[in-house]
């Protein structure tokens, strides 16, 4: 599934946020696993009756647009810096992260005026 964020208009105010995680400050593989699946959402894998049924676990990233640009990076519309700022506090003492404001500019697409991110 491909999300996009549209900035309509002169463009829009985003957010860049960047992490690391420090596997050392987490109490087990686990903790540091259960991180990434509250962000990204996972695939669950169920078996029953000699078969296997997969059901998809949203993650926070499933609920608010973005666009990523490397695996610890993404871009956000800044409406949604809150929720954002709030997930990663709740890390703050195992994970590392950066979050900067920016700026888009909208480029002419055609014969309207969005920017596809």
């Amino acid at each position: 599934m491909v999300v996009r964020i549209e900035i309509r208009k002169d463009g829009g105010e985003c957010i860049i946020i960047s992490f690391r995680t420090n596997p050392e400050r987490f109490s087990s593989d686990y903790e540091r696993i259960a991180f990434f699946r509250k962000l990204h959402g996972w695939k669950q894998t169920v078996p029953r009756n000699g078969k296997n049924y997969e059901y998809r676990r949203n993650g926070l990233l499933d609920s608010v647009p973005h666009e990523k640009i490397a695996d610890s990076v993404f871009l956000v519309a800044k409406e949604h810096m809150r929720i954002m700022e709030e997930f990663f506090r709740e890390w703050e003492e195992k994970v590392d992260y950066d979050i900067m404001d920016v700026v888009l500019k909208a480029r002419r697409h055609g014969h309207n005026n969005r920017t596809n991110i």
